[in-house]
C-alpha cells in the first residue's frame, strides 16, 4: 500500500536531494584526472598504474551511481504519475518496509530478485 498523501512531499524531497547528490558525484567522476596527482606504490609499478587502478574503481562506482540515479528519477516519475509504491514489473504493491528502507525502490522484492538472477552470469 502506498504511503498516505501527506508523506509524498517528504518522500519527494528526499528523492530530489538524493538525485541532486548523485548527479553531483557522477559529474565529479566525469572530470578528467590530472596526470601525476596520484601516489605510486613504489619503483616496481609504473607511473600510470595508480591512475589506471583509480580510474577502474571510479568506473565501477560511477556505474553503480548511475543505476541509482535511474531508479531515483523513476521513483520521482512514479510520484508524478500516482503509481509510487507499485512495482514496475508486476504492478503489485511494494512492501512499506522496503519503501522505508529504499524510497527509490520501483520493484517489489520478488521482481527485484528475479531481475538480479536474470542478470547474474551463469557458472559453468
Amino acid at each position: 500500500m502506498p504511503p498516505p498523501d501527506q508523506e509524498f512531499d517528504a518522500i519527494r524531497r528526499q528523492l530530489e536531494e538524493r538525485r541532486d547528490r548523485t548527479r553531483g558525484r557522477v559529474n565529479g567522476l566525469a572530470e578528467p584526472v590530472e596526470r601525476g596527482t596520484a601516489q605510486g606504490f613504489g619503483k616496481r609499478i609504473g607511473d600510470g598504474t595508480v591512475e589506471a587502478i583509480s580510474r577502474l574503481t571510479e568506473i565501477g562506482v560511477g556505474s553503480s551511481l548511475e543505476e541509482g540515479l535511474v531508479r531515483t528519477e523513476r521513483a520521482l516519475a512514479k510520484l508524478d504519475e500516482g503509481t509510487y509504491g507499485r512495482c514496475d514489473a508486476c504492478g503489485e504493491a511494494i512492501a512499506p518496509a522496503r519503501l522505508d528502507a529504499m524510497p527509490d525502490a520501483v520493484l517489489c522484492v520478488a521482481c527485484a530478485s528475479a531481475q538480479r538472477r536474470a542478470r547474474a552470469p551463469r557458472r559453468r
